[in-house]
């Protein structure tokens, strides 16, 4: 059964990236052929489009009764956004924030990440604590786009209306794919999380466990790709556009959507463990990133180094709790 478990989780990883990649392409080329501005393709298309794995896979964990997975992959994704994909990034190269546009995100991103820790501080998400989340996602999204436009030289733009033109497909073929992304979307995750649940009742952990390490790192994969993609072309604000969006809809859109469905009790190692770390990333994130005092906000190799020790560090923690529990 173990055997099955894992094979059903691996295939359903590999879907999924390989569905979320053809989704997003297919949606940015329908999203242009329609005349929507560069940026705009940006913000939404390709920053949030990355995050349908995410959306997909907390949404049917919810339905499922299986809130662990739907909590574990959101705020496990996060943390995996900025310290192992951010980490691997600017080890490659150094990333540079250009884009007036994210350096607008970083401070939200800190205030988003504060408002879900008080949120869950009673241990619980209630319907209207995740009602209050899809509020302030779609406020923010109105607010984003709202300043985004305004910025018709912005460099995101650039660099969106470059990538999009390199991957631009016939509308036909663009809409099937938009399409028939979203589907295979759908039923890769619902392999996904019947493996994830299965493989936590043969180890006798949490599904939060599961949903915090293969799960959050699995649906994370798509942000990875891109960013490492974007960096090595030169393409910095595309590169860190796709985590700060990925987290903005992760902590906003995702938890928010699967509270919403099923309210749930939160595990109290979810707050002083893995929304300190989260916080923390973030936190660390805005200080290195925005850059202050009219210095140009970058992420260079040694920053690089210490967010991958501090995901190597996290990952030890939560490997060494499964080994606890079957020892006992």
């Amino acid at each position: 059964m173990m055997g099955l478990a894992i094979l059903v989780l691996i295939s359903g990883l590999v879907l999924l990236v390989w569905s979320a990649d053809r989704f997003v392409e297919g949606s940015a080329s329908v999203a242009r052929y329609f005349g929507m501005p560069p940026l705009l393709i940006g913000m939404v298309i390709v920053g949030f489009g990355t995050s349908a794995p995410e959306m997909v896979v907390s949404t049917l964990a919810a339905v499922e009764d299986s809130p662990g997975i739907a909590l574990g992959n959101a705020y496990g994704s996060n943390i995996a956004n900025i310290a192992l994909i951010l980490g691997v990034t600017a080890l490659i190269n150094p990333i540079m924030v250009n884009s007036t546009v994210l350096r607008k995100e970083l401070p939200i991103l800190t205030l988003v990440t504060v408002l879900s820790v008080i949120l869950i501080a009673d241990l619980k998400l209630a319907r209207l604590d995740a009602i209050l989340l899809l509020l302030v996602f779609a406020c923010l999204m109105a607010w984003t786009i709202y300043q985004g436009l305004k910025q018709q030289t912005d460099s995101l733009a650039k660099e969106v209306e470059t990538e999009t033109a390199e991957k631009a497909m016939p509308i036909k073929r663009a809409v099937f794919w938009l399409v028939a992304g979203l589907v295979l979307l759908i039923v890769s995750s619902r392999i996904l999380v019947w493996g994830a649940v299965e493989i936590a009742q043969i180890f006798h952990v949490s599904d939060m466990i599961i949903g915090l390490t293969i799960v959050a790192v699995g649906t994370s994969l798509p942000e990875l790709a891109s960013s490492i993609i974007a960096i090595r072309r030169g393409e910095h604000d595309i590169a860190l556009g796709n985590v700060l969006g990925s987290n903005l809809f992760n902590t906003l859109a995702v938890v928010g959507i699967a509270g919403t469905i099923h309210p749930f009790a939160v595990e109290p190692e979810t707050l002083s463990r893995d929304m300190v770390v989260m916080g923390a990333l973030t936190v660390s994130l805005f200080l290195i990133g925005y850059g202050f005092g009219g210095r140009q906000g970058r992420i260079n190799r040694f920053e690089g180094i210490v967010l991958l020790l501090a995901y190597a560090g996290y990952t030890a923690c939560l490997i060494s709790k499964v080994i606890i529990v079957q020892a006992g």
